[in-house]
């Protein structure tokens, strides 16, 4: 039986034969992806939900699927290896098609199977940096990705003001930096910059989801990436794994990809670094693998660190691993 999914598909010519094969694919809360088999060919075909696959009421404009494209093929430009290939695209209906990375893994399985790859930390960095470093202060790139409400509505509102609202005495704090970032543009930033995006095999590196995508505030990349890391540390515990080694492969490979502006995006991205981490605790999008104890954990040292100012994002991370370190002992 024909699905109105397929349907729509077909009617709008994504699809050439008439027994095709659509696979949900997982991994994602904001869309809809299938692996499509269609004849010879195998391919992704992604669609934006309006509403969001989480617990909570989470609404967002479907018109970022037009912005990922748009993110994908920019950065395809001086990356071809970077992006996957756009095939066939509906602006209409929300949806396109794309490249299938076949045999590619995704780097958040490796973290929670205790795989730690340095160079590809290190690589992410770069990446990330060379893409900020390239779009700074860039008229023409903000005008074509002047989408800052998508990002309020996916990563600020969620994740700052909706954590806010649950701890009182961090509101004043969080709720500045959420202000301070609907305001902030410097650079193009995929805004889901984290490792369940990111595929990887035989050294090339891709990054997907990029529906977030705008002219913002160069940190919140940098501070979303080191945050999954830093909560795959205490997901191991008390496995020791070279994690603080791969926090500081994203900062250097940071810092090579974007020397003119690494000092001052670090500083930034040390005031959100607390923020985001206790935002997957108690935000609308919690991480999955974290027991009670360990979201406890997160809670006490991110109230720490969000109430004092000034903190180098250095001092975080060894703040973080020493404070695990008792807990590596038990």
């Amino acid at each position: 039986m024909t699905t109105p999914f397929e349907q729509q598909l077909r009617d709008r010519g994504f699809l050439q034969t008439t027994t095709p094969s659509l696979k949900p694919l997982t991994g994602g809360v904001s869309s809809e992806i299938y692996l499509v088999e269609d004849g010879d060919r195998r391919f992704v075909v992604k669609r934006a939900l309006a509403k969001l696959k989480v617990q909570q009421d989470w609404f967002a404009d479907t018109s970022r699927n037009r912005s990922e494209q748009a993110y994908m093929r920019y950065v395809a430009s001086f990356r071809p290896d970077a992006m996957p290939e756009i095939y066939q695209c509906d602006a209409e209906a929300g949806l396109f098609s794309m490249e299938y990375l076949e045999g590619y893994r995704n780097w958040k399985d490796d973290l929670l199977a205790g795989h730690c790859d340095v160079d590809l930390a290190r690589r992410a960095g770069v990446l990330v940096g060379e893409i900020h470093s390239r779009t700074w202060g860039d008229s023409r790139i903000k005008a074509d990705f002047d989408t800052i409400p998508n990002f309020d509505q996916l990563r600020i509102d969620p994740y700052l003001r909706g954590t806010a609202q649950k701890h009182a005495d961090l509101a004043t704090k969080m709720l500045a930096e959420a202000d301070r970032l609907t305001r902030s543009r410097q650079c193009l930033i995929h805004g889901d910059y984290s490792p369940k995006n990111m595929m990887h095999l035989d050294g090339r590196l891709v990054p997907l989801d990029c529906e977030v995508a705008c002219f913002a505030d160069a940190a919140f990349d940098l501070a979303f990436l080191l945050n999954h890391l830093f909560l795959k540390s205490l997901f191991h515990v008390p496995v020791e794994l070279p994690m603080p080694e791969m926090i500081s492969a994203v900062r250097e490979g940071y810092g090579d990809g974007n020397p003119e502006h690494y000092r001052e995006v670090e500083t930034r991205a040390a005031t959100l670094l607390p923020m985001l981490m206790l935002a997957r605790v108690d935000g609308k999008s919690p991480v999955e693998y974290l027991n009670v104890d360990q979201q406890s954990f997160v809670r006490s040292f991110t109230r720490e660190h969000i109430l004092r100012d000034g903190i180098p994002l250095k001092q975080i991370a060894e703040n973080w691993f020493q404070t695990l370190q008792p807990l590596m002992n038990e």
